[in-house]
């Protein structure tokens, strides 16, 4: 992650549930969905935003993080590089 903060595993996984519930940001296709995500006693909008790869059952994968106020977003090429790796990890 680029941030200098560190997400839990406790607070990934409550991501996933409510990205399973449907709550997500935006839906980048291809199994990619972007979702801001909340540190313990700070709320969304000072997030990190994360890149997650699914199959949308069984499978999540935590691709990158970054917080809003050190980038806007990531390269086209940053995500053509998570696209291959997620492409591999999902077919697992």
């Amino acid at each position: 992650m680029g941030s200098k903060s560190r997400l839990s595993n406790a607070v990934l996984k409550a991501a996933v549930r409510e990205m399973q519930a449907g709550l997500i940001d935006a839906d980048l296709g291809g199994g990619f969905v972007k979702k801001r995500v909340a540190f313990p006693g700070r709320g969304k909008r000072g997030s990190t935003r994360t890149i997650s790869a699914t199959n949308w059952a069984e499978r999540w994968f935590y691709m990158y993080g970054f917080e809003k106020n050190e980038r806007d977003n990531i390269t086209t090429k940053e995500m053509e590089a998570l696209r291959l790796l997620a492409a591999d990890l999902l077919l697992r």
